[in-house]
């Protein structure tokens, strides 16, 4: 989302369009298998759909009802149930859940008072509805967990349900790109006190010394990660964290997960359909020991944070954070794969319209990349508007990731955002590109 301006109805349309849009997302993946599949549990790493879709209706009626608009409670009764720090993802099943019906009518009637308080609510006065933080807030929790439900589509069995067209092919040049770019070592601007719509751990901006480094000018594709496989990268215990390396054993693990060996061939599963391994994508469903063995194997390391956003924000040519790679416009199509537009990732060396000043591509979109970096607080961190969003993560169990995945809507993803999760995870749309330290001068 653009700064908007200090117009009332500017700020008015910005979200209304923010909230619309998530909702026709969530109709989409709510709506496209039956009450049977909502009610099920996929996976025990995930809710039930029909969970998620109460739970943004919920926290939607906290939020915007009760918490701007002074209302009562349509539901006091749903709170608990529908409080993920309550009940695990493993339990969500033997709840009293909505069923489908109940569910999708309490959501609509939640969004029907929602934009009666969005018409009259002042956008200032209150840090929570100051330029609509509270709604955008809210429509970014509902992008986030439709992404969820979408990675929840993928671990689902049974017939395809859902379909979209396959994303731009790589660029004419791309086999032409150097390997990596050299980001000069200096101060940079990290993180926002601008950005309207930012979340707490993304606050405030301050300055960080970042060393010189390379860094890949695209993301590890499946290719270059088949090769790790086929050096026996998953039976050489030297590449690999001990916990990782103790994952490896404990589970069999021999490939990214969603893959499997036919033959000579390796297949993947995607969204209900089996087909061959593409070489030329973005490798997905890797755990951060999984990228960081590769990283090793190749002689190389994850990027930490601050280094990635530095490659992803930093105009060396002016010295200013942009809030994207491409500069300060919002994504469009042509400089990044977002927004459920595509089922799957780019080829690497895709979108060149989105590319850094320093010429590396795909720092948006496409998936999620690990970085070697502890989820942490910034330098004069503030809870806002409550701890649990972020604070009570923060510590070395979660790994930060950056950048946002082909399941992320622009809302909820900007050159600021940072993502966390275990070091473990490989359902999530994660990947990865690697950095090496600079030679000193």
């Amino acid at each position: 989302m653009t700064a908007p301006g200090p117009d009332p109805e500017v700020l008015r349309r910005h979200a209304t369009d923010a909230l619309l849009r998530a909702r026709a997302r969530t109709r989409l993946l709510t709506g496209c298998v039956d009450d049977r599949d909502l009610t099920a549990q996929h996976s025990p790493l995930m809710s039930p759909l029909v969970w998620d879709l109460a739970h943004i209706g919920n926290q939607e009626e906290q939020w915007l009802l009760r918490a701007v608009g002074g209302h009562e409670a349509l539901r006091p009764e749903l709170d608990p149930l529908y409080d993920a720090f309550q009940h695990p993802r493993a339990a969500r099943p033997a709840l009293p859940l909505l069923r489908p019906a109940e569910a999708r009518g309490y959501v609509a009637d939640v969004r029907g008072r929602v934009l009666d308080v969005l018409e009259a609510v002042p956008f200032e006065g209150r840090p929570l509805t100051e330029s609509g933080f509270a709604f955008g807030m809210i429509a970014q929790h509902e992008q986030q967990h439709d992404e969820t439900m979408l990675i929840t589509h993928q671990l689902r069995r049974g017939a395809p349900a859902l379909g979209a067209p396959d994303p731009p092919a790589a660029a004419p040049d791309a086999a032409r790109l150097p390997s990596e770019a050299l980001v000069e070592g200096g101060p940079f601007t990290m993180g926002t006190s601008a950005e309207p719509w930012a979340l707490d751990n993304e606050r405030p901006a301050h300055h960080r010394f970042v060393p010189s480094f390379f860094i890949d000018t695209l993301p590890v594709s499946n290719g270059a990660y088949l090769r790790f496989i086929e050096d026996g990268g998953y039976g050489d215990a030297r590449w690999w964290h001990p916990e990782g390396w103790r994952q490896v054993r404990a589970h069999k693990l021999a490939a990214p997960l969603f893959w499997r060996r036919s033959g000579s061939r390796w297949l993947r599963r995607r969204f209900g359909t089996v087909e061959p391994v593409p070489p030329d994508e973005p490798v997905l469903h890797v755990s951060w020991y999984e990228a960081a063995a590769y990283a090793a194997w190749a002689g190389r390391r994850l990027p930490t944070e601050a280094e990635w956003e530095k490659a992803a924000r930093h105009d060396p040519g002016t010295g200013r954070s942009l809030r994207y790679p491409w500069g300060d416009a919002d994504p469009g199509p042509e400089h990044a794969n977002l927004g459920q537009r595509h089922l799957r990732p780019a080829p690497v060396g895709a979108y060149p319209a989105g590319a850094s000043p320093l010429g590396v591509r795909q720092l948006i979109g496409d998936v999620w990349e690990w970085t070697s970096s502890d989820f942490l607080p910034y330098p004069g961190f503030r809870a806002f508007p409550y701890r649990e969003y972020s604070e009570v993560f923060f510590g070395s169990a979660h790994k930060v990731l950056r950048g946002g995945s082909f399941a992320v809507d622009p809302v909820a993803c900007r050159g600021t955002f940072r993502n966390w999760d275990l070091p473990v995870r490989r359902q999530i749309f994660a990947g990865f590109r690697t950095a090496r330290d600079a030679e000193p001068a």
